[in-house]
């Protein structure tokens, strides 16, 4: 069940006095919205001529409402001003073309958050889209959410952790797209007839991840027999502190995306690898999260030490047991950090109980970061397959591969005569399975992980739930 409360942390006197949310108008357009979704096809088209489709008028009715209720709220977002008069002309393209796939690069070229980073500003979003690890397809969803954009975090951006297209946001209400496990809202999901030149903005619902953080970890604490500093419990019942652990988080890992001795693509758009490149790629923007976060809280910035917390408890206790072990790729890189820190005993599991050695765990943690920033540097001059043996050598060190693997029986195994791309063919959906820990903690997880689909909630709900 979704949980949609006020938001966290937001002043009464943001840049916007009045909840877009409370006006009679939101309603109208949700519901437009939801009406329009269920007759789309995967690519956003709609087929009046297929069995049981609505006739052009009932479409037609439908956008014309969204438009009309579009119209009604602009006025109280005035910075999004362009947006919605190129969102309304988009809207009526469409549906003046006879309703196929969906073109909405106009309004996505006209929409620029990221160039008013304001703490506590609203913005209405309508896009068709699909939404990650949310729905495949690219149906209509209308969004509206907040900036989190707090002071502190906006000096560290513009000193520090240079990101000019980052946006740290929070939901206010959505459809059904985004009553799911989806905690990001990309241009690059978004309809349209070619990918812009650069992509200008990218938004993450730091709100959604602290929720289902908190959810997830004081089961997970109280399962594991765990005993955590008294200043993390109480983190744990606070959704506001939560949520700027997790937008000074979200920055740093997002930028790390470009930084540092990279011997591929980043992002590695467009290239087809083994799972585990991605990954190793996606811990060792979080590990260098966390290693900012210790030099951080030196310094004196409170929220890096929840930084720290939040990256060990989610990255050990929730990813590795969520989702399907097909290609798991943010699973794995849990399991590798729980089995680098038990292997270097700074995490032993012991008469059914957990321990964590609180002094060690940052510099262990840095270690393991350190030796994937080797691995990357080293990679530099190195061939593809070779670097991606040596990830697989590293990785290994700490997880058992499947027993079946092609890939652990080494070169030799491999028909080296095709190329790299063709050998990720011999990769098993689940080359690294969980260990029997792992198993164990996945079944007693398993409905709390559940109940977190489509979450944003405060402290006072989850502390309840």
């Amino acid at each position: 069940m979704t949980e949609i409360l006020s938001p966290v942390g937001v002043p009464g006197d943001t840049p916007t006095a009045e909840r877009v949310v409370d006006h009679p108008a939101w309603p109208v357009l949700k519901d437009a919205v939801e009406t329009i979704r269920p007759w789309q096809a995967k690519d956003g088209s709609i087929d009046l001529a297929a069995e049981g489709a609505p006739t052009a008028d009932a479409v037609r009715a439908e956008v014309e409402r969204a438009i009309a209720a579009v119209r009604e709220l602009a006025p109280l977002l005035p910075h999004d001003a362009a947006y919605h008069e190129a969102l309304v002309a988009d809207l009526r393209r469409w549906a003046d073309g006879g309703y196929g796939v969906p073109d909405f690069l106009d309004s996505l070229l006209a929409f620029q958050p990221a160039q008013a980073r304001a703490h506590g500003l609203q913005h209405l979003v309508l896009f068709p889209m699909y939404t990650q690890n949310g729905n495949p397809d690219r149906n209509f969803e209308a969004v509206v959410l907040r900036m989190v954009w707090p002071d502190w975090l906006a000096e560290l951006e513009r000193t520090r952790y240079d990101n000019p297209l980052f946006c740290g946001i929070a939901f206010e209400d959505f459809t059904a797209g985004y009553d799911t496990n989806s905690a990001v809202l990309f241009p690059e999901t978004i309809a349209v007839r070619e990918a812009p030149a650069r992509f200008t903005w990218g938004g993450i619902f730091c709100d959604r991840e602290a929720a289902r953080f908190r959810r997830v970890t004081e089961a997970a604490v109280e399962t594991l027999g765990l005993e955590v500093p008294e200043d993390i419990r109480e983190m744990l019942t606070d959704q506001e502190r939560c949520q700027e652990a997790f937008v000074l988080w979200d920055m740093v890992h997002d930028r790390t995306h470009s930084h540092g001795d990279l011997p591929f693509d980043p992002f590695m758009i467009k290239q087809r690898q083994p799972f585990w490149m991605y990954g190793l790629e996606e811990l060792r923007c979080d590990l260098t999260a966390f290693k900012e976060a210790v030099k951080l809280e030196a310094e004196g910035y409170s929220q890096a030490r929840d930084v720290q917390f939040a990256v060990i408890f989610d990255r050990m206790f929730r990813f590795p047991v969520t989702g399907d072990r097909v290609r798991n790729y943010d699973g794995l890189g849990g399991q590798l950090l729980f089995a680098y820190l038990h292997k270097h005993d700074v995490v032993r599991w012991t008469d059914n109980t957990l321990h964590i050695d609180w002094e060690r765990a940052p510099k262990v943690t840095n270690e393991l970061c350190g030796e994937i920033e080797k691995l990357y540097r080293d990679g530099i001059d190195r061939p593809k397959l070779v670097h991606w043996f040596a990830a697989y050598d590293l990785v290994s060190t700490y997880l058992a591969p499947h027993p079946g693997s092609v890939w652990a029986k080494g070169p030799d195994a491999l028909d080296l005569d095709q190329p790299p791309r063709k050998l990720v063919d011999d990769v098993l959906p689940d080359e690294f399975p969980l260990s029997m820990f792992y198993e164990a903690l996945a079944k007693k997880l398993r409905s709390v992980i559940a109940s977190t689909k489509g979450i944003t909630a405060h402290s006072d709900t989850l502390a309840a739930a």
